[in-house]
C-alpha cells in the first residue's frame, strides 16, 4: 500500500509515524518550509492526544513527548484584579463538558513537531504545493504538484488544515466559515515574570483573566525535564535546534475582532494596545513577549455535514472539522484512528474501503463537538 498525505501538522506527521510503524509505504508533502507556518507555541493534550501519541510513535520519541510537557491541568482559573493585586476568583474544572477542556498537560508544539519529524526525512518532502487529485478507475489516485510533478497512491488524505485544498476537490459542499473573530497568541520567557508572583498564582491551570470588556487567556509551562538533557537521554536524533533555545515560559491569548492580521510588528502592537486595561503584570506578560512567536489566527468553524461514499481519498483534523482549543488533539486522534484502519487494509483484515469508511463513520460521530455543531447554527 502506498498513501500520500497532504500537510505536515501534528495529524498528518502522527498518521506518518503510525503508518511507518505498520511497514506501509508512505509519503507527507507539505506546502511551507520545515519551520511550517505559524500555529501558537502551545498546544493543551489530553486523552486523545497522549493515546494517539503513545500507538503512534516509536518508544523513544513517545518518551521524549511525555518529559518535555508541563504539569497535570486539572482545572481552569478565573482571574481577576481585586484592589490592585491579581487574584483568583473562582475555578472550572476540566472535565470536558459543555465544552471545557479536558484534563491533559501543555506541550511546546514546535518542539512536538520536531519529535514527530526526527528519522522521517526521507519520507516529509517540504515546498511541495499540492494542486489537485484524479481517482482512477483502478481504484488509485493522480497526485498533482505545483511544480509540475505528480505521484499515485492507494490513498491520499488531506491533512492541510482549515484550508484543505483536498477538502475543497473532494467535497466542494464542504466549507469553512469564517466567524469573524480572531486570537492574537503568544508566548513570555517565565524569567520576565518570575518576580511578579504570577508563575506561584496559578501553578500548572489554565486560567482566564478578565477586567471590564477585556479577556485574556494564559498559562505557564515549567517543563518536566529539561528539554537538552531530556534530548541527550531519550532522542539524540532529534534537531538540537528544536531545544537549545527551549526555556519555561507564560503562553497568552487576547481575541480581536479586526479584519486586517497585519505585520508581526503591529500585531504586537495591536496586543499592547488590547492588553492596556489590564492589571500590570498582564501588561508586562504582553510586553515581554517573544516577537517572533506572536500570531494571529482566524477563528472559524466547518458545519457537521452527511455522510459521503467512502473511497480512496479521506481527511482529517481541521480540514474537516474545526475545534478551536482542542484541534490538535483530534487530529492526532483522527491519525490514530485513520493509522489503524489503513493497517487493518494492509494486512488484509478489511478491504480498503471498508476501513476508510469505518473510521469516517467514527470520526463524523467523535469529531464534531457540540460547540462546533453549535458554533455553525
Amino acid at each position: 500500500m502506498i498513501v500520500i498525505v497532504i500537510g505536515a501538522g501534528l495529524g498528518g506527521l502522527t498518521l506518518a509515524r503510525r503508518l511507518r510503524r505498520a511497514g506501509i509505504d508512505v509519503a507527507v508533502y507539505e506546502r511551507d518550509g520545515a519551520r511550517g507556518r505559524p500555529q501558537g507555541v502551545s498546544l493543551h493534550v489530553d486523552d486523545r492526544g497522549a493515546a494517539a501519541l503513545r500507538a503512534c510513535l516509536p518508544s523513544a520519541h513517545a518518551a521524549m513527548a511525555e518529559a518535555t510537557t508541563g504539569g497535570q491541568r486539572e482545572q481552569t482559573l478565573e482571574l481577576s484584579d481585586v484592589e490592585g493585586e491579581l487574584t483568583v476568583v473562582g475555578t472550572r474544572p476540566s472535565d470536558g463538558v459543555d465544552g471545557r477542556a479536558r484534563p491533559g498537560r501543555q506541550v511546546h508544539r514546535p518542539l512536538l513537531r520536531e519529535v514527530l519529524l526526527t528519522g522521517l526525512d526521507d519520507v516529509v518532502r517540504f515546498g511541495a504545493e499540492f494542486t489537485r487529485f484524479e481517482q482512477r478507475a483502478d481504484g488509485t489516485v493522480r497526485v498533482f504538484f505545483a511544480d509540475g510533478s505528480a505521484e499515485t497512491a492507494d490513498v491520499l488524505v488531506g491533512a492541510e488544515g482549515i484550508g484543505s485544498v483536498v477538502r475543497r476537490q473532494y467535497l466542494p459542499d464542504v466549507r469553512a466559515v469564517d466567524k469573524g473573530r480572531r486570537m492574537i497568541m503568544g508566548a513570555t520567557p517565565l524569567r520576565a515574570v518570575a518576580g511578579t508572583g504570577l508563575p506561584a498564582l496559578i501553578g500548572d491551570s489554565p486560567a482566564a483573566a478578565r477586567v471590564g470588556g477585556t479577556f485574556m487567556a494564559l498559562g505557564v509551562l515549567r517543563f518536566t525535564r529539561r528539554p537538552v538533557t531530556a534530548r541527550q537521554e531519550l532522542l539524540p536524533a532529534l534537531n538540537s535546534r528544536a531545544v537549545v533555545d527551549a526555556e519555561d515560559y507564560v503562553m497568552w491569548a487576547l481575541p480581536d475582532m479586526r479584519e486586517r492580521l497585519g505585520s508581526p510588528a503591529s500585531v504586537s502592537q495591536r496586543a499592547r494596545d488590547l492588553a492596556a486595561d489590564l492589571h500590570p503584570v498582564l501588561r508586562l506578560i504582553v510586553a515581554e513577549a517573544w516577537p517572533d512567536i506572536t500570531a494571529t489566527l482566524r477563528i472559524g468553524t466547518i458545519p457537521p455535514m452527511p455522510a459521503w461514499s467512502a473511497s480512496s481519498v479521506t481527511l482529517l483534523g481541521d480540514a474537516i472539522h474545526l475545534a478551536p482549543g482542542f484541534g490538535g488533539n483530534l487530529a492526532m486522534q483522527d491519525a490514530h484512528r485513520l493509522g489503524e484502519a489503513l493497517a487493518a487494509a494492509d494486512g488484509g483484515r478489511l478491504d480498503l474501503l471498508s476501513a476508510i469508511g469505518a473510521y469516517e463513520d467514527t470520526m463524523r460521530r467523535t469529531s464534531f463537538t457540540p460547540v462546533a455543531a453549535k458554533a455553525s447554527a
